[in-house]
């Protein structure tokens, strides 16, 4: 197989001088304007007004935000499958089919020709931030391996499929990246998340691997399947891929897992890439170092708004974009795009650490958040505190959740009950201990947590084996691919389910505060 990474460094070139004289307003307002005139003849351009619109102002006047339910009751499922001239001109050939981290209801979101080709664009950007680190790269003279979810699609109709994500890019894979492209089409197919993942250790150790990509908390059970396949080698990626270059993750908060890739990765040169994908569109990519924010991709198809987590369930919530977003403000994304959605609230909140170029941090998701008790935590203060936690008793926590727990007296205090699992049993870890600088990590992180903490009861803890949080999602269904452990969880049933699974002997280390 030829080497292509001369071509792609030629290009990289090119882009990276382009992205150095990019105006973020400049190339926000072009993109809202190609989407507007593509869009005026759809039927929801013409309900809106998209032919008289001249700016940012006019489409923030006319097109109040929207939740998927409202795309979805009024402009998709009349006429789903076939969804012709909707919200996006043409037929939507596919739907990216995601189910809720939290309430676990599918949801069928257009995915247009147009989104798949700002797809491919937003996957070469990834190897041009590479290739600027790692001028002297031979990425493309192997394969990039994607670990994802089954390609196999359902066909809902003549030309229309549904299905993962990864499965849709798998299937569109352009002719010339094939021969780069892994795993082989009869081993993607494969839905048995445990079958599929043991077939591919054993092919990917005979296979030139340059690249991998997927979701940290199931790369890591992965690569433990290498470790398993190598026990005469050290559990280090030269000892399962020598040339591998670049890994690509996304999807959760990686703190809990640095770490741990970082013990993987000693002795190589694997350059760890953050991205921010989604289903709606591929929004940003880290195109610098760990923690300093990653680059919103701003001429690729999406026009991007950022509307303050507190006012986004307001009558008139305020609107920004990248010509006045501020730093430090914890903003919910919404997002219009080559798909047809139009001031549609995503669910992902960010915070920017730099405008020019625009970079964010992702914070959370809205449903990821407790209010229960008056506290209004969000998810990234809730990793922090976990984390800090951690640090205190020398523990790592790869996989935890939260849930707001109400009394049952009315004068009783409520609370939060935290599961817990860390990467390594440790018998003598202070469990007591982390439960105590946690709370008090929350009240530093949160002035309002520590104002309502005086009429909450202190948290409490369960402590899971290691491999307990994967094991329940595969008792759910959700092995893999780009499912996801709910960090918060504010539907009862769920955490009923998870608290029932973890009582099962072998599960349960230890309980704190219970």
């Amino acid at each position: 197989m030829m080497d292509a990474t001369p071509l792609l460094r030629a290009y990289a070139r090119r882009r990276l001088k382009r992205l150095a004289a990019e105006h973020p307003a400049q190339a926000q307002t072009r993109q809202l304007q190609r989407l507007l005139r593509s869009a005026r003849g759809t039927a929801f351009g013409a309900a809106h007004g998209f032919g008289r619109m001249t700016g940012v102002a006019d489409f923030q006047a006319n097109v109040p935000l929207r939740r998927y339910e409202d795309f979805w009751r009024e402009w998709w499922q009349p006429s789903f499958p076939t969804v012709r001239n909707a919200t996006w001109p043409g037929t939507i050939p596919y739907f990216a089919a995601t189910s809720g981290t939290t309430t676990g209801n599918t949801k069928y979101i257009p995915v247009s020709r147009q989104m798949m080709a700002s797809n491919r664009s937003a996957a070469l950007d990834i190897l041009v931030h590479h290739l600027a680190v790692r001028p002297d790269s031979r990425i493309l003279a192997g394969r990039s391996f994607m670990l994802g979810g089954s390609t196999d699609l359902v066909r809902q109709a003549p030309g229309i499929y549904s299905g993962d994500l990864s499965g849709i890019a798998a299937n569109a894979v352009p002719r010339w990246a094939q021969p780069r492209y892994f795993p082989p089409r009869a081993l993607a197919l494969i839905a048995d998340w445990d079958r599929k993942t043991d077939l591919l250790a054993e092919l990917s150790l005979r296979t030139d691997i340059r690249c991998i990509s997927g979701t940290p908390s199931w790369v890591l059970p992965f690569f433990g399947k290498l470790a398993a396949l190598r026990p005469d080698r050290p559990a280090r990626s030269q000892s399962w891929y020598p040339n591998l270059e670049l890994f690509i993750h996304g999807g959760i908060n990686f703190a809990p897992y640095r770490a741990q890739f970082q013990d993987i990765f000693a002795g190589s040169h694997v350059d760890m890439r953050e991205v921010y994908p989604a289903s709606e569109g591929f929004i940003a990519i880290a195109d610098g170092a760990y923690g300093e924010g990653l680059r919103l991709i701003l001429d690729n198809g999406l026009f991007l708004e950022f509307v303050p987590v507190e006012e986004i369930g307001s009558a008139a919530p305020t609107r920004h974009w990248v010509a006045n977003v501020q730093r430090d403000v914890n903003y919910a994304v919404v997002v219009s795009s080559n798909a047809g959605l139009w001031a549609y609230v995503l669910g992902d909140t960010v915070r920017f650490v730099d405008l020019q170029p625009p970079r964010v941090l992702i914070t959370g998701r809205l449903s990821y958040s407790l209010s229960a008790f008056g506290e209004h935590l969000i998810g990234e203060e809730i990793e922090a505190a976990i984390q800090q936690a951690a640090r205190w008793v020398g523990a790592r926590v790869m996989e935890s959740t939260v849930a707001p727990v109400y009394p049952a007296e009315p004068q009783a205090p409520g609370g939060h009950h935290f599961v817990i699992e860390p990467s390594v049993v440790a018998g003598a870890t202070d469990w007591a201990g982390f439960a105590s600088v946690l709370d008090r990590a929350l009240a530093v992180e949160n002035a309002d947590y520590a104002a309502h903490r005086v009429g909450m009861r202190a948290p409490t803890l369960t402590v899971v084996a290691p491999g307990t949080f994967a094991a329940w999602m595969r008792h759910r269904g959700k092995a893999g691919g780009q499912n996801k452990v709910p960090r918060v969880i504010n539907d009862e049933a769920l955490f009923a389910d998870l608290r029932a699974f973890v009582t099962e002997p072998g599960r349960t280390l230890a309980c704190v505060n219970g």
